[in-house]
């Protein structure tokens, strides 16, 4: 974890139920600029509600989130101002089939920044071509693989320049011979100083990029640390299980 970083995301308390289930039970966790955190657990752990709850996409039974420095919990904070600076990546890729791939990235910036259009095209271009789909710019959805639909899913949450990207589950919708080229745009992602939340599957991913990995389990962090004490030494028979089953 780099600790000698400005915390980011402070996370306190933070729960959430649906009616008379609970899916997080409090969970306390500060996100430093530049961190990797990687969230793992078997299905119905609450990883996806943890992640949608950064953003307030879920909105929080309890607890709290500060956001450089901003209470975003607080109902008064204009969440959608926040959210501009916090990327989303979906399992599933939401391009606008209508839209050419130009044009689904520059959408947000030119709507909610007021990027003039040649600045936000000349960003996405530079993107698409760090992420090898340059010559896929005036393509539409349609005519992409599932790999590249999500590399510009990727990179059009960084055309609007965020501090912190959230990643829930991004190849899990993926045939397996595309996976690799995704968690490839995102390994670059973090090293280039990114501060990231990923939750995933992906073990070799999670292992070889992460600053901090959790495992979360029932709505709570069992255990957390940075991954190779994680993956090698788990405490808890909990997680001891749980890898057993996964590597």
């Amino acid at each position: 974890m780099t600790t000698d970083s400005p915390v980011l995301i402070s996370v306190n308390n933070l729960q959430k139920s649906f009616g008379n289930l609970q899916v997080l039970r409090g969970v306390t966790l500060d996100i430093h600029k530049g961190d990797v955190v990687v969230v793992i657990g078997p299905s119905g752990s609450g990883k996806s509600t943890f992640l949608r709850t950064l953003n307030l996409l879920e909105l929080p039974t309890g607890g709290s989130i500060t956001f450089e420095g901003v209470d975003i919990t607080d109902r008064r904070v204009n969440i959608n101002r926040h959210r501009q600076k916090m990327g989303m990546v979906f399992q599933q890729f939401n391009l606008y089939p209508h839209k050419t791939v130009l044009d689904n990235m520059t959408l947000a910036p030119r709507k909610l920044l007021k990027t003039p259009r040649a600045t936000a095209e000349k960003l996405a271009m530079e993107l698409l071509e760090r992420v090898g789909l340059a010559d896929r710019a005036k393509a539409y959805p349609a005519q992409l693989s599932g790999g590249q639909k999500q590399r510009v899913a990727i990179v059009r949450a960084l055309c609007m320049k965020p501090d912190v990207m959230l990643f829930d589950e991004p190849t899990s919708a993926l045939d397996p011979e595309m996976v690799g080229e995704v968690l490839d745009v995102m390994k670059e992602l973090a090293r280039s100083g990114m501060t990231m939340v990923v939750v995933t599957h992906e073990m070799g991913f999670a292992r070889e990029v992460a600053t901090n990995a959790l495992f979360l389990d029932e709505g709570v962090i069992v255990e957390q640390g940075p991954p190779e004490e994680l993956f090698t030494r788990p405490q808890s028979d909990r997680l001891k299980s749980f890898l057993a089953k996964v590597l």
